[in-house]
Parts: structure tokens; sequence; C-alpha cells
């Protein structure tokens, strides 16, 4: 009997400027899927710059991070974290890509959303009890669109503005800017700051790839 040889999917190395995407991507939602434990702020505390001449925005925002990392603990962060987005009731700030589009019950983006990642071939995880439209679960989708992983490659250029077009850009500009003038924001501020410089690039770069 002749043997079939299954197809095997090689995946290129990813170029360090889509790496570094996918790391911010993945920095900024698990900042917003929970707070900085002790461990990731002394990563964050101990990284390195990033050269002034690339983007001065970025590189003055992530600087103002990883200072903030070097003189927080995450007892702070975990209150700041509450205060923030906990609560009964409304939260001071809304994590949800709905509540800046002013999304009705039944036009609401979550549907779309779960339509486009299926498409894509991607599912929330199965512990997941966050809806569709928490910036965390879109940045998360944007990380794997970007980087791959769960047994994929990274989606084309067109999937990727796609998605981020559609889910993403939205709502993303409304949010950092309210995070940023919320009251009880500290670490979060910067926070804020470094996903307004990182996502004016990307807006920009997919323009420009349009």
């Amino acid at each position: 009997m002749q043997a079939v040889a299954a197809p095997v999917a090689v995946h290129r190395p990813l170029a360090a400027e889509e790496a570094a995407r996918a790391d911010f991507y993945a920095l900024l939602g698990r900042l917003l899927q929970l707070p900085p434990d002790n461990a990731l702020l002394r990563t964050l505390a101990a990284a390195s710059a990033i050269p002034a001449e690339g983007d001065a925005r970025l590189a003055r925002a992530w600087q103002d991070l990883i200072d903030a990392s070097s003189a927080m603990d995450a007892e702070a962060a975990l209150d700041e974290y509450e205060m923030l987005f906990g609560g009964v009731g409304k939260s001071s700030v809304s994590p949800y890509a709905g509540f800046y589009s002013g999304a009705t019950a039944v036009e609401h983006p979550r549907v779309r959303i779960r339509d486009d990642l299926a498409g894509l071939g991607l599912a929330p995880r199965d512990a997941s009890t966050e809806p569709e439209d928490h910036f965390a679960a879109l940045f998360d989708a944007m990380r794997i669109l970007v980087a791959g992983g769960a047994g994929r490659g990274p989606a084309t250029l067109a999937e990727q503005r796609r998605f981020f077009e559609f889910h993403v850009k939205p709502g993303v500009g409304k949010f950092v800017q309210a995070l940023s003038h919320a009251p009880q924001a500290n670490y979060y501020r910067k926070v804020a700051a470094l996903g307004a410089a990182f996502f004016a690039i990307e807006t920009e770069s997919f323009q420009l790839e349009a």
C-alpha cells in the first residue's frame, strides 16, 4: 500500500517588526484582562528602551510605562484596576468596544465579531467569560492574526486590516482617551498613552498598505 503524505504547513519566521506588533497587542490585552502581577511589573521595569529615532511618541510612552512599572506593586495595581474596570453595575471606564460605537442590542458588534472570528478559524477560549467585544479579546485576536498561533500561521495583511478596521479602530481611540482621563487612573494612564501611540502607528500603517 502506498503511503500518502499528510500536508505539512511550513510557516516562515516572523519578521522583527511583526513580532513587535504582536507583542504590543499581547501586552495591552494582558493589562486589560487582568491587573499586572509582580512578575509582569518586574519584567516591564527591566525592559529595554525603544530607540527614539523610530517613533518618538511610542518611545516616550514605552519609557513612561517602564518607569511606572518600576514604582508599582501588584496590590496597588489591583486596586486601580478594580476602580477603573470593576464595581457593581457601570464601571468607571468601559472595556467594551460596543460601548463606544453606541451599539444596540439588536445590531451589536459582538455578532459580527463572532462571525468574523469563525470565518478566520478563530474562536473564543472555552474558559473565557468575557464578551467578544472586550478590548482584551480583540487585541488577543489581532495578536494571533499578526503572529499566528494555535496551529495556524499569520493572517494576510488584508485580513488583519479588515479585522482592525471593523472591530478595533472604531472604538479604541475613544477607549484610550477615556482611560487616560479617568480620575482613578495612575498606572493605567501610562497604559493608555502606550495604546494611543501604538494604535496611531497601526492606523497609519494600514492606511499606507491599503
